[in-house]
């Protein structure tokens, strides 16, 4: 098999994962799942039975493919050379996968993601376009995403003004499921084209769908070998990925509920799809387990108990990584997988949505619904009413010069406040950075130098996401699982902000970019208090990455 596992080592848990292997086996629970029957997770067919296309999704793309084909060949034929992608979660994650692993084709479209409703990064992508040449894809399953829609509006209406309403929509492409509201927005704007997903596939399981194959085919990946491989690796695909769910399974229930992927440097993106596929399909019901994706490895003493480790290298580009061994010699669980080459990848995306429909199984959860992300956007909603409304501020606990304090502390200053607030950290629990700020390169290395601190000071699992990003991926995890976690936001004033446009076309706005940020980090603050989950907010006024070196040196002392 072109993907494989290398070795294998589970110490002491190596009996339960055998015997949860064994039963699965016995249970027919995989051939079960190939019949649809929803028994294999609950007793009620909703939001099981719609949602299991993504099991043949590979061979149903045959017949979508002569129309992408024709749609490629007119937009390159047409002068296009960028494709912006206006999406979250299940409809931005493979597409990011596929082109920063493949690149791009010479002659095809280069591809950005758009998943942020940070103004400075929209301000800063709407003045890096040729307008005459760019497409946007708007992908939504739903039709009704609204980071999706606030961009898709802005970009319209400043193709509108720049090429003129009746060209623009020559510029849009929708990625819908049918009778979605972003169709009837598609037809009535006249959008170039609109592909229809199937809607018994779900978000998350979509990669090798038109949500992620579309985009592959603007940037000149070879769609049809990809499926072709991941056709012809099928069966061994499936026995691989029910080896690995009995693993997820069996390790999460003996407290091995963190799974830490170690990746090379070409898969490295791949971390951050599985870590949606996990930790949305599994955070529910008071149960979970963990992705825990871009975390260096540390010594064995830095760990508890609670970590399984997935090493996944690309054969002939592989590394020596000491630091594994140390942690499976140290008795940690680990497993490593092997891809002969990057078209493996299809067959590798194929093998976690199986391992992780098998472990949904035996933790006993759904792994094809989401029951707390409306929690969020509900809170989300409020808070937008509220601010429409000019309702008084919210009032920070604290003020320590240009660091707001929000959440429940009676410390006396910003660094006071983060340590009372991690005092009663105990090992199995976990600590997550979540930021409502513009991604950077220097940002991205004050992070990873802060969640370092943070695990190797109180050895727990750190991990960082970007706002509103994360709540489309590992949010479920935060408000579903069994209540572990401990949420620091760090929020920050907009020194610019960018309105969003009421309408397609036309200079109302009622709402901006930056408003929406700070509701949806408000918002999902009081979802995860009316969970009872542990939640500090930072709010920076002045020097964002001063404050968070402020915060981050206080852990050195």
């Amino acid at each position: 098999m072109s993907v494989h596992l290398s070795s294998v080592f589970l110490s002491a848990v190596a009996p339960v994962c055998e015997r949860m292997l064994q039963r699965l086996q016995e249970q027919r629970v995989i051939e079960r799942i190939w019949a649809r029957d929803h028994t294999v997770w609950k007793p009620s067919p909703e939001e099981i039975t719609n949602r299991l296309g993504w099991l043949n999704s590979f061979e149903g793309f045959k017949d979508q493919w002569p129309d992408v084909t024709d749609f490629v060949t007119g937009v390159r034929a047409d002068g296009y050379n960028r494709a912006i992608l206006l999406g979250m979660g299940g409809s931005s994650l493979a597409p990011e996968i596929f082109r920063k692993i493949f690149g791009v084709r010479e002659g095809f479209l280069d591809l950005s993601i758009c998943d942020t409703t940070a103004p400075a990064v929209m301000a800063a992508l709407a003045d890096s376009l040729e307008w005459d040449r760019c497409l946007y894809i708007v992908s939504t399953k739903s039709g009704g995403t609204v980071e999706t829609l606030s961009a898709m509006k802005y970009f319209f209406r400043l193709t509108a003004e720049k090429l003129g309403k009746s060209e623009a929509g020559r510029h849009f492409v929708a990625i819908t499921d049918p009778g979605s509201k972003l169709a009837e927005i598609a037809e009535t704007y006249h959008f170039r084209h609109i592909f229809y997903g199937d809607p018994d596939i779900g978000g998350r399981y979509s990669a090798l769908s038109v949500f992620g194959l579309v985009p592959a085919a603007l940037i000149g990946l070879d769609v049809k070998a990809l499926l072709k491989r991941t056709a012809d690796e099928h069966a061994a695909a499936v026995q691989l990925g029910m080896r690995l769910g009995a693993m997820l399974g069996a390790l999460a229930e003996a407290g091995r509920n963190k799974v830490t992927y170690v990746l090379s440097w070409p898969l490295s993106s791949f971390g951050d799809w599985v870590e949606q596929l996990i930790a949305e399909s599994t955070g529910k019901e008071g149960k979970g387990i963990l992705p825990v994706v871009g975390e260096p490895l540390g010594s064995p003493a830095v760990y508890c108990p609670d970590r399984f480790f997935v090493r996944v290298v690309l054969k002939d580009k592989d590394e020596a990584d000491p630091g594994f061994a140390v942690l499976k010699d140290a008795g940690h669980p680990a497993a490593e997988m092997v891809l002969d080459d990057l078209h493996d990848l299809g067959v590798l995306l194929y093998i976690w949505e199986v391992a992780t429909a098998v472990a949904g199984h035996l933790l006993a959860v759904n792994p094809f619904d989401q029951p707390d992300v409306e929690a969020a956007k509900q809170f989300t909603r409020q808070v937008i009413a509220q601010m429409q409304e000019a309702a008084p501020a919210e009032e920070p606990a604290i003020r320590d010069k240009d660091i707001a304090v929000y959440g429940k502390t009676d410390a006396a200053g910003a660094s006071e406040a983060l340590a009372s607030f991690l005092a009663f950290a105990k090992p199995g629990d976990y600590i997550a950075l979540q930021t409502y700020l513009p991604p950077s390169a220097s940002l991205d290395m004050l992070l990873a130098d802060w969640r370092l601190l943070l695990r190797d000071g109180y050895r727990m699992a750190t991990t960082v996401g970007y706002g509103p990003r994360f709540l489309h991926s590992t949010g479920q995890l935060h408000k579903g699982d069994d209540g572990r976690g401990y949420f620091i936001q760090l929020t920050a004033d907009n020194s610019l902000d960018v309105a969003i446009p009421d309408e397609m076309t036309g200079g109302q706005s009622v709402l901006t970019f930056g408003a929406l940020q700070i509701a949806q980090a408000r918002g999902d603050a009081q979802a995860l208090e009316s969970r009872g989950r542990r939640v500090i907010r930072f709010h920076f006024a002045g020097d964002i990455q001063q404050g968070i070196a402020k915060l981050i040196q206080s852990l050195k002392r």
